[in-house]
């Protein structure tokens, strides 16, 4: 459970889009307006930003609250960027790896957050880990759910697959896996958001401005806000926002073929 966003457009301050707003993510790691699981997000939190002509981001994360971080406030406030994803976590489990445990993870361009829980773990997942190499699970970089979901969406990005395929197979196949799981992901290469709507709130806006903001709620009033439904598949750019239903699991599981692991 978490809050997480993500923005692609214009350059500009990342507290503009995180601690200055209303209800920005600062403000719902104590208090959200639409989490529907947990009340808290105090368990860590980290934004991960990109820089003009470097397409690997930077990232600052903590294992603590966000407003127990004095630095922090100070460092949006001055770093700029036209990319960017922040999340503050509720962990499931406590104690999972410390600040290694939040997001956003990261590898090459890739920017991931997973916004819910994963029913049954790790039991309910082992039969998903056969599609992995060894590498991939000695390279994990948490020992929780969401950095074993990431894997898999890092195996399919790798394999050369678009983000939004990648989130699009991964959904579903955890759902089979583990029936009841809570699945919003959230993923950016620097240039385009997609992200999954799977058990808990997911919205975006199109700024007038320029740019698109992808959030598990919004951080203010403007109603320009928009809505993803539940078992949607999202995927956006600078100026243009595609919503496309997820299959569900039962589907999915007939059309995959089988599993090979990957090396």
């Amino acid at each position: 459970m978490c809050r997480h966003l993500a923005y692609v457009g214009p350059e500009e301050p990342l507290g503009r889009l995180l601690v200055d707003p209303a209800h920005g993510l600062y403000r719902q790691s104590w208090a959200p307006r639409r989490q529907r699981y947990g009340t808290v997000n105090a368990d860590g939190f980290g934004v991960g930003w990109y820089a003009e002509g470097d397409p690997v981001p930077a990232r600052y994360r903590r294992a603590g609250p966000i407003w127990a971080d004095l630095s922090f406030a100070d460092l949006a406030r001055v770093v700029r960027s036209g990319a960017l994803m922040a999340a503050v976590r509720d962990a499931t489990l406590a104690g999972a790896d410390a600040e290694a445990a939040a997001a956003p993870f990261a590898a090459g361009s890739w920017l991931f957050s997973h916004n819910g829980a994963v029913t049954g773990w790790p039991h309910s997942l082992a039969s998903l880990t056969g599609g992995l190499s060894p590498v991939d699970l000695l390279s994990l970089e948490a020992r929780n759910d969401s950095a074993l979901v990431w894997a898999l969406v890092l195996a399919r990005l790798r394999a050369g697959d678009d983000m939004g395929r990648a989130l699009a197979d991964t959904v579903p196949e955890v759902a089979a896996a583990a029936p009841g799981s809570r699945l919003n992901l959230l993923l950016t290469d620097g240039v385009s958001i997609a992200a999954t709507a799977w058990g808990d709130t997911l919205w975006y806006l199109a700024r007038p401005d320029g740019g698109t903001v992808v959030a598990s709620e919004p951080y203010d009033d403007d109603p320009r806000w928009q809505e993803v439904p539940d078992h949607t598949l999202l995927a956006a750019s600078r100026t243009d926002v595609q919503l496309t239903p997820l299959k569900e699991p039962s589907d999915a599981s007939a059309d995959a073929p089988p599993k090979e692991p990957r090396t």
